[in-house]
């Protein structure tokens, strides 16, 4: 299982146009829709949602895909 995260947390992760960072606005535990596809989250495997620092648009991550931002 990938490091758990919480909401609120301070994260960055890759992206096409480079590193971006955000802060965690909700864990999925389950199976959910975003943006016309279903994610597959689980308790053992959660998803992450997370606003981007920059432009606060919405991304949905795995845990293992995040680094924690110290601080």
């Amino acid at each position: 299982m990938a490091d758990a995260f919480k909401v609120g947390e301070h994260v960055s992760w890759n992206s096409e146009a480079g590193r971006v960072s955000g802060h965690i606005v909700a864990v999925h535990h389950q199976d959910f829709d975003w943006k016309g596809y279903t994610h597959h989250a689980s308790a053992a495997d959660p998803q992450y949602e997370i606003k981007s620092d920059k432009t606060e648009h919405l991304a949905v991550h795995k845990g293992r895909a995040l680094r924690r931002i110290e601080g």
